[in-house]
């Protein structure tokens, strides 16, 4: 993992540059830093941020300039899904122009195609085959770990390649942030018992704990045979300065996490 940082105009970007990433995939993830979006879509010191999302009550206009701030970084034309915290993930190329998807994940086998996903706290999974031949996005809340988004997309990824997958996890509410009830604890654990090690009680405050997502979502992939996994070293409820967090925040924007086949 690497930072991008632009002076000319504050851009600032994470590179995932995790090392089972095959050599012709290319993966970032965005933060708050640069753009031209407004509070309380800025920057921590009150300039103007890099909201990436159009469904948060930022101008629109602002949207599409920060978009076009990262034509350097991602090959277009992009499409953005509409998501819904479900297990649908979707084939890039089979989409039209201006199609309105709701799906949770994108993937391709084709070059040039821009897998993106946006988050504020749910965790960016981005995947890789080994090969170079299939790459996809996925938003991986914790109702689309629950709902089976990773299983779902890694099944079809394996349609179009037998080659080992890995997995890099980018930006997330970390695992000291995350408060849940005790019904999400139970849910996870009914659907495997391993699942219940991802949460600590809140000695604070009775009925609640602390879920590790990343913890949730290496689980998930190693009970699909994805052993190579990196990333996952990020809380975006406490970094204030380079993250947006729907948690800590409330209304704030949306970071980016992308990744395709050059």
């Amino acid at each position: 993992m690497a930072l991008i940082r632009d002076s000319d105009t504050g851009l600032v970007l994470i590179q995932a540059d995790w090392p089972d990433c095959p050599a012709n995939v290319h993966a970032y993830s965005s933060t708050r830093m640069g753009g031209v979006s407004l509070a309380p879509y800025g920057d921590v010191n009150g300039d103007a941020g890099l909201n990436m999302g159009e469904h948060v009550g930022d101008s629109r206009d602002a949207v599409r300039i920060n978009r076009d701030c990262l034509l350097d970084y991602m090959p277009k034309p992009v499409t953005f899904l509409s998501q819904i915290h479900g297990n649908i993930a979707v084939d890039l190329a089979s989409l039209v122009a201006d199609q309105i998807i709701e799906a949770d994940a994108c993937f391709t086998s084709l070059p040039n195609l821009t897998c993106v996903v946006l988050t504020a706290d749910c965790l960016p999974l981005l995947l890789a085959s080994v090969d170079g031949k299939c790459v996809a996005a996925v938003h991986a809340g914790w109702r689309g770990l629950v709902n089976g988004v990773i299983e779902s997309t890694l099944k079809q990824m394996r349609q179009k390649t037998q080659a080992e997958i890995s997995a890099w996890m980018g930006p997330a509410i970390g695992p000291n942030a995350f408060e849940v009830g005790s019904e999400v604890r139970e849910i996870f654990s009914r659907k495997s018992h391993k699942h219940a090690l991802n949460f600590i009680p809140n000695k604070q405050v009775e009925g609640k704990f602390f879920a590790n997502i990343y913890g949730l979502a290496s689980d998930v992939l190693k009970a699909c045979d994805v052993q190579k996994i990196s990333g996952g070293n990020f809380c975006t409820y406490t970094d204030e300065e380079l993250f947006y967090s729907y948690r800590r925040d409330g209304v704030t924007g949306r970071m980016a996490s992308w990744i395709w086949i050059g």
